[in-house]
């Protein structure tokens, strides 16, 4: 079919194309007047994810805020916050509503569900496009119903979203008071076997102790010293008493260095007397005496001081042991209280642990303790919804183009489909394409000249001219 046999087709059928258009404009116009007006009501919702948490202080990443925006819309459009809105609105107790669940399910289910669901199937939640502007549409066939069912949406949801909020911290937090008492117990009952430890060795401070006992055996290891020196210089002079003129304590004692002297005085006087009187002189014996009674004394002189080495000998291996013997003490006191401040440092760590799982725990407490008792989100209503003035629907003008366009489409459809069915010839090209027809002549006409075939079509020609 080229485009002069359809055209020609459509001005043959011009009518019934006209009566199709009519007929499916008069329906759509019908059906617009039949149909409820409808009017959507629009609240925005400012999400203000960028602002640092008050609480908590962190930031949300740039790359996350779409996610969170997002998740906001579907928490929107959740049934958990319809079902808010049902019963902030008290839908389930409106008679029109009953009266609508009974004729939609015959009183199967719950009416708070199925009005959820009515709901949202005209709720219409829409993110702003590079921005945190979250726009709540509902559609309804009152205004002043639309405007309250959005505003009651954007109420539910900042409510939702605080309870999602509120709801994990006090959780966190009822988790982390129970924690903390029993870190507190921990915590007490290494204080005490700390405490218990301390009063039972009497040890107040282990390392201040520690430290005058460490000085006191080093005094005492210094005093060993000496004293084991001391010892050893006695016993080498005892070892010497043999020979006692010859010790420094004889030689050098101012008794016996007196006695010495007179000694050899007398003994002088002696021989002078001996050369003078001669060795039978009552003055020469008496003078021998005197000798005699010098040199006893210094004999005697010297075998005491030789006896007193002995004895200082004797004292000192004595001393030695003593000082010996309190250094072994000393050092058995100084093992013990090194012992001692080791298992203290060990029980000082215990508390030391403990008091900080206790203090880090106590401080999560406090901050999920203060999270949940928050009263606002990070979300602010931009605009509140009003009720509309103008429907949203039905459309007339555009229901009346597209019933123009669809009743265009039908009646060339319609014409097209009747000439296909009762074809008939309306000008040469429909001869040309009838197979097994001649052509007899042509008639010239207003329109120019048509050719004229015989046959069955005769009749066709002749209606058509």
């Amino acid at each position: 079919m080229n485009p002069g046999q359809f055209l020609r087709i459509l001005r043959a059928r011009f009518g019934l194309v006209c009566a199709v258009v009519l007929v499916v404009t008069a329906a759509a116009v019908a059906v617009s007047l039949v149909l409820p007006q409808k009017y959507l009501a629009e609240t925005a919702l400012v999400i203000d994810a960028k602002s640092s948490d008050p609480i908590a202080g962190g930031v949300m990443p740039s790359q996350l805020i779409a996610n969170h925006i997002a998740t906001q819309v579907d928490i929107i459009d959740s049934d958990r916050v319809a079902l808010r809105v049902v019963d902030a609105a008290g839908l389930a107790a409106m008679p029109q509503f009953q009266q609508q669940w009974q004729e939609a399910t015959g009183g199967a289910g719950d009416i708070r569900e199925w009005i959820a669901d009515v709901l949202l199937s005209r709720l219409d939640v829409t993110p702003g496009r590079e921005s945190n502007v979250v726009r709540i549409r509902y559609t309804a066939s009152q205004p002043e119903f639309a405007a309250m069912i959005a505003n009651a949406f954007a109420q539910a949801y900042m409510e939702i979203g605080l309870e999602l909020k509120v709801e994990p911290a006090r959780q966190y937090a009822q988790w982390f008071d129970e924690r903390t008492h029993g870190l507190r117990e921990e915590l007490e009952a290494a204080q005490k076997r700390l405490s218990d430890y301390q009063q039972k060795y009497g040890i107040v401070s282990a390392d201040g102790r520690l430290d005058v006992e460490t000085a006191r055996l080093a005094e005492l290891s210094t005093q060993l010293v000496q004293v084991q020196g001391q010892r050893a210089e006695s016993r080498s002079r005892f070892s010497q008493s043999g020979s006692a003129e010859s010790l420094p304590e004889v030689t050098q004692n101012p008794l016996i260095a007196n006695l010495k002297g007179e000694l050899a005085r007398r003994e002088g006087e002696r021989q002078q007397m001996l050369g003078r009187l001669g060795p039978n002189h009552p003055e020469v014996g008496k003078l021998a005496a005197v000798i005699d009674s010098l040199r006893a004394r210094i004999g005697a002189e010297t075998q005491r001081i030789a006896a007193s080495l002995g004895t200082s000998s004797r004292m000192s291996a004595a001393r030695e042991a003593e000082v010996a013997a309190a250094v072994a003490a000393q050092k058995a006191r100084v093992m013990q209280l090194q012992a001692h401040r080791d298992q203290i440092a060990v029980l000082q760590r215990d508390v030391e642990s403990a008091q900080k799982a206790y203090d880090q725990v106590a401080q999560r407490l406090s901050a999920t303790n203060l999270e949940s008792q928050a009263q606002q989100i990070n979300v602010a209503v931009l605009t509140p919804a009003t009720a509309p003035l103008w429907p949203s629907g039905p459309r007339l003008l555009i229901k009346l183009v597209l019933a123009l366009v669809v009743g265009v489409v039908l009646g060339v459809g319609s014409a097209l489909l009747i000439e296909l069915m009762d074809r008939r010839v309306r000008g040469e090209d429909d001869l040309d394409g009838l197979p097994g027809m001649p052509v007899l002549g042509s008639v010239p006409g207003r329109s120019g000249t048509r050719r004229v075939s015989r046959g069955r079509v005769s009749n066709r020609i002749a209606g058509a001219y």
